[in-house]
């Protein structure tokens, strides 16, 4: 059964996709280098009573949003510690990745725990972000 609230509206899809410019807040790749739509992410998942709203809500590619589900953290083996994921609402890109070429390199705890479980260096994608590349 639905959670009260956490319908999308296609006028709130569109503002969500519209501030992203069409691209994944997480791993910054254009919808259309993916050959699929980004959705819509709760941030934080709705399993977890938070809200329907632009405040939680993220453009995400399909690779994204399948490999985060409705993890909000990980464990940074190195560390044992309980790191939250990288939040395109209240963190800043930069601050947690830098770009090497099309290999998404973590910069911090939040981006090294965000980039293992999003994969966002696994073979496909990087080649869904090069796809001249014969890796």
């Amino acid at each position: 059964m639905a959670r009260e609230g956490n319908y999308i509206s296609a006028k709130l899809r569109s503002e969500v996709a519209l501030r992203a410019s069409y691209c994944c807040e997480y791993c910054l790749i254009d919808e259309l280098k993916t050959g699929l739509f980004c959705e819509v992410d709760h941030i934080i998942g709705i399993k977890h009573n938070s809200p329907t709203d632009s405040s939680n809500l993220a453009c995400a590619c399909f690779n994204c949003n399948r490999n985060k589900g409705s993890d909000l953290a990980s464990i940074d083996w190195d560390t044992s510690e309980i790191v939250r994921f990288y939040n395109p609402r209240s963190d800043i890109w930069s601050e947690h990745f830098r770009f090497d070429s099309f290999y998404i390199a973590a910069t911090t705890q939040i981006g090294k725990v965000t980039a293992i479980i999003f994969r966002f260096n696994d073979r496909k994608r990087l080649l869904e972000r090069n796809p001249n590349s014969f890796l």
